[in-house]
Order: C-alpha cells, then structure tokens, then sequence
C-alpha cells in the first residue's frame, strides 16, 4: 500500500484505537502515547510488509502491550505510595492475544463527548478533539491558532488533567445529557470548520487543513449517528460553505466576496453532496440551526449568479434562523438578507438593535456590515469610514486588505 494511503488509514484508525485503550485501560494520557507509539511502528512496518487482515485490531494489540508495559513502569516509580492500590490489577493489565478478534465498536463517539466535556473552555475542548480525535500534533494545532507550541502544550495537558479529575466513566453520557453533550461535539467541529475557512487572525485567509479536519471528522460522526438532523445538517452546511473554497481569493490571495466570485470554480460535487444532504434531512423531525443554515447556503449555491440569488426565501429561512438562535453573526446576516429584499436602510435599522451586544459591538463584522449597508444606501463617506474601522478592528490580515481596498474605492 502506497504511503499516502497508510497515512490516510492510520488517521481514520487512531481515535478508534485510542477510544479502545481508554475504555479498556483508563489513564486518557498514557494510552495517548502508547497509541502513537503503535501507529509510529505501523507507519514504519506496514509499507514494507504489508496492512494485515485487521490493522485496527493490530494497532489495538500493540498499543495494548506498550500501554501495559507503561502502567508497570508507572507501578514500579509508584509501589511505595498510597495510590498504587488503585491501579487495574495486573492480571488485568494483560494485552490480548493477537489472534483474538477485537472488539469492534467505535468508540470514536465517544471520545468526541469526552473532549468536548462541559467542564473545559472551548478553546481546550477544540484542542484536545483536534489532538486525541483528528490525530493533529501539538505543533499542528499550536500553529494552526497562532500559538507557541508549549502554550498549547499545557493548554492540551490542562484538559487532559480536568478530564482525569472529572472521573467521569469512559461511555455515552446518560440519556439526559446525551442531546446537550452532543450539541457541544457538533458545536466545537463548527468551531474548527469556521477557524479553518476564514481565519480569525494571521496571514492567511483560510487554513484548509482545519476546514478538512473538521468534515472529515464530522463524517465520522454522521456514520456513527445516521438518523441525526442536526449532524447531517452540519455536514452539509460544512460541504455546502467549502465548496465556494476555490473561489475565495485571487492569485494573490486577496479575498473575493461571493457576488464577486466565479461561480463555475465551485466544487460541483460537493454542492450536490450538501443539497442532497439538506433535501434529506428538512423533512424528518425537528429542524434545527444547522439545518436551517445549510438550507440558505444550498440557496446561495444553486443560485446561477449573484443576481438570481433568492434573496426572500433567504430571509425568510433567517427569520426562522433567528427565532432559534440567538447568535449575533446570525443577525449581521439576517439583516444583509432584509437589505438585498427591503432596501440598505431597512437592513441599517436592524444593525441599530445590535450595537449594544458586546459579542458583536467590539469586533469588526458589525462595522463591516454596516459599511456595506451604507455604500448600498449611497452614502460614501460613512461606508468609508465604516470600513476603515472595520480593518483597525479585525487581526486577519487578508481582511484588512479587503476592507482598505474598498474603503480606497470610496475615495
């Protein structure tokens, strides 16, 4: 097998190896080294002589015995303390034989809830689902977020540590808070898809590597989870988002709003992979923010040009939008789709009311968003200074660019 297709197989395997160890053995950290010590020997082994018949039961094996002979060396620094007779007795401690099958659930799920715990930030909980599920280094993720690497280091092992003193058992959470656990899963891959597609700070505009992690890892959730609205919803509004990807930036990496875009750059398949998605999901049961969020982005694309875009439907799915989420950005938008229907002002005095947010009042979307409104409405001089502020506020430099070239075309 090539190596780019080991590379891609141990990708898929490791959360599912390493959700095994940890339901097996506990000890979340130390079954984290022994994973990757397995998948460094498959990396190594496996072009040369060969996937075997099940290389997830392989990679169970080995990172069995090191995990084992890790715990042993741990007793052995630890004998003399009160502690050791907490630890699994070694009887139990034994790999299995490598002949014996495997257990063959994915326990991929449930290391998504266990990252993404109630009792760490978001910030740690997307940085452990990165490390422990996606199988990104800590120098990855750390450059990733514009970190040092030791900060994200400690920022990783804080997690690590919270998760431990939680004691919390490794398995589903129970019925009661299964739907609330999910929704913070699903809210930390939409994190990481965001981060990933329009980069908050830095050099770049996006940073594919992270959007990717995210589908793919949310993939790997609708295949665990295939009656979800929600989960295909987000799938599709991820796919549905990424497929406007190519078209984003110029050569120069400059960004390209969407009226501006050439559409025939958007990935074709991806959009009809959404659409279908979204079709599918509308008509079962509830319908929630994902959901509704990829209904307007299948609208955007289906839309031939700029301009048959179907701007009332689109308001009319932000006025559903709205009434279930209270989130700013969802309001920013809302009020760009009543601007494109009822005129730039009607869509000024929805900005009015969000002034006072201070999750949007300090950033630079709503000064962004306004500027636009005001150069729709005629009024050049405020759009100008509008979008000057805008680039003073925001720390993405593609977006400065964007904002200091428009505010140049106003004067």
């Amino acid at each position: 097998m090539p190596n780019d297709d080991v590379e891609n197989l141990l990708r898929d395997l490791a959360p599912q190896v390493l959700g095994a160890l940890v339901r097996r053995f506990g000890h979340f950290a130390t079954a984290e080294d022994a994973v990757q010590e397995a998948l460094l020997a498959a990396a190594v082994q496996w072009p040369e002589e060969g996937v075997p018949g099940n290389p997830r039961g392989w990679l169970i094996t080995v990172g069995s015995r090191r995990l084992t002979d890790l715990l042993r060396a741990e007793q052995a620094r630890r004998r003399r303390e009160d502690t050791v007779l907490q630890w699994t007795p070694p009887d139990q401690w034994l790999a299995p034989a490598a002949d014996r099958p495997a257990e063959q659930s994915d326990d991929t799920l449930i290391l998504l809830f266990m990252c993404c715990h109630p009792a760490l930030s978001p910030a740690s909980q997307i940085a452990l689902t990165l490390r422990a599920v996606g199988g990104l280094t800590t120098a990855e993720i750390a450059r990733a977020f514009l970190v040092p690497e030791a900060t994200m280091t400690r920022r990783i092992s804080r997690a690590k540590q919270r998760v431990k003193d939680s004691g919390i058992p490794f398995g589903l959470p129970p019925a009661a808070e299964r739907a609330v656990r999910l929704g913070a899963v699903l809210h930390v891959l939409y994190l990481i898809f965001n981060e990933g597609y329009a980069s908050t700070s830095g050099p770049h505009l996006h940073r594919a590597e992270l959007s990717s992690e995210a589908i793919r890892l949310t993939r790997m959730v609708r295949r665990l989870l295939p009656e979800d609205g929600e989960v295909a919803g987000l799938l599709a509004l991820m796919l549905l988002t990424d497929a406007r990807r190519p078209a984003r930036a110029g050569p120069d990496g400059a960004l390209i709003p969407m009226a501006e875009q050439d559409r025939a750059l958007w990935n074709a398949a991806s959009i009809a992979e959404g659409v279908a998605l979204i079709s599918e999901a509308l008509p079962r049961g509830a319908t929630g923010p994902y959901q509704i969020q990829a209904a307007i982005a299948a609208v955007h694309d289906e839309a031939p040009s700029a301009e048959a875009t179907d701007w009332p439907q689109i308001e009319a799915l932000y006025e559903v939008l709205t009434r279930i989420s209270d989130n700013p950005v969802v309001a920013l938008n809302h009020a760009v789709a009543v601007a494109m229907v009822r005129g730039p002002r009607a869509g000024l005095d929805l900005l009015g009311e969000l002034e006072s947010d201070e999750r949007v009042a300090a950033g630079h979307r709503l000064h962004a968003v306004r500027a636009h409104l005001l150069e729709m409405a005629g009024d050049p001089v405020a759009a100008r200074a509008g979008y000057l502020e805008a680039a003073r506020r925001t720390t993405s430099l593609p977006q400065q660019r964007y904002l200091h070239a428009r505010a140049a075309r106003l004067g």
